[in-house]
């Protein structure tokens, strides 16, 4: 970016809106423009100068003026979102014609164009609040956690959050079939294997099998597949811009793609069975994720050795104990009759995640969420 007017970022409202407005009569610059805008998956409208109907400036995502357009631009209702963009880098004159136009960036192309394509996508899609992303990985093989992390997606849609599940696990054997949705039509983990750069948030989750009210990204049933630590980085990216709730099923090794995951996660959720071996191997686990996510904390699952309780677990990996993870008989028959970990609203289950989502909302200052509770057992 050659410059810019304010320091503040450029800001959106939530939900989805329409491509920029170009307004320019430069034929090389519009097909450059035109080209930015084909890269963020967003659809211009053009003008040679600001549009005659009404409100047609006034609400367009963003405004990008050419050069050749300022002075026709110059009686235009002030707003933000307005650019300035051409190619000439000595221009004496270009900060004059962006203060006439209410400008807030002076762009130059080339050097500009990663970061255009990047507002031009946010502004597209209506960036807000980025999702509350949330890790749960297992202290040990067999801990639960992935149960646990299809119990938080699906309560979470339960609630009317916006919820994607990630499986970042490619040895679990695909968490869609958790939710009994292996046979649903969609995009998997190895179709965004090569993905760098930026990812469209909507496109991503339009490309996802809908189950039980949420997005899933799963592995397949196919050999192995590497993806590529961008790849990860550009999908998590992605689903956090979409708002609401991002679950990640997380394994117990850090490479460099999971490295990527744990960086965008607000916290993370340790599974430990009460078993000495199992707080043991918990402890590594926790000491590798910490030296990328600082705030991660522990569910306890019983039955408990002779004089362990959560409170002891949780005290000997060293994190902060979220509460004890609940036993719920019938779960894999509940599974096979097509109900998911945490279907059914009044499962204990279900509510315990319920109130994590209800904590931890409080705790974000999530819109009409309640104060959380003093004391331990809150996250």
């Amino acid at each position: 970016m050659a410059g810019s007017l304010t320091r503040e970022g450029l800001t959106v409202a939530e939900g989805r809106r329409g491509g920029p407005l170009i307004v320019t009569e430069d034929v090389e610059l519009l097909d450059d423009l035109l080209r930015l805008c084909a890269a963020a998956g967003a659809e211009p409208e053009v003008h040679h100068g600001p549009p005659g109907r009404r409100g047609g400036w006034e609400q367009a995502s963003m405004v990008l003026v050419g050069d050749d357009a300022a002075a026709r631009c110059r009686g235009a209702a002030r707003r933000r979102g307005v650019m300035l963009v051409g190619r000439d880098q000595d221009d004496p004159d270009v900060w004059r014609r962006a203060v006439e136009i209410g400008a807030e960036y002076v762009l130059r192309l080339p050097d500009s164009e990663g970061w255009l394509v990047d507002q031009i996508a946010n502004a597209a899609e209506g960036v807000g609040r980025p999702a509350l992303t949330v890790g749960v990985m297992g202290g040990r093989g067999g801990s639960g956690a992935s149960t646990l992390a299809c119990a938080l997606a699906v309560s979470a849609a339960r609630s009317g959050r916006r919820t994607m599940l990630i499986d970042a696990d490619p040895l679990g054997g695909g968490i869609d079939v958790l939710l009994g949705g292996e046979r649903a039509e969609g995009m998997r983990w190895p179709d965004f294997a090569h993905s760098k750069g930026r990812l469209g948030g909507g496109a991503l989750e339009d490309s996802l099998p809908a189950l039980h009210g949420l997005r899933v990204l799963s592995w397949g049933r196919d050999d192995e597949v590497a993806i590529a630590p961008q790849a990860v980085q550009a999908v998590l990216a992605a689903a956090r811009r979409l708002g609401g709730v991002v679950v990640v099923d997380l394994p117990r090794r850090v490479d460099e793609g999971i490295a990527e995951a744990l960086a965008q996660l607000d916290l993370g959720l340790l599974v430990v069975p009460g078993e000495l071996r199992a707080v043991a191997a918990a402890k590594r686990v926790a000491s590798t994720a910490r030296m990328v996510l600082d705030d991660m904390r522990v569910v306890a699952r019983g039955p408990y050795a002779a004089g362990l309780d959560e409170h002891w677990v949780a005290q000997a990996i060293g994190l902060p104990l979220v509460g004890e993870l609940p036993l719920e008989s019938g779960l894999l028959a509940a599974q096979d009759a097509g109900m998911p970990p945490g279907g059914s609203a009044r499962s204990p289950l279900a509510r315990f995640c319920a109130e994590f989502w209800e904590h931890v909302a409080a705790a974000a200052g999530e819109p009409g969420s309640a104060a959380a509770p003093a004391g331990g057992g809150a996250p």
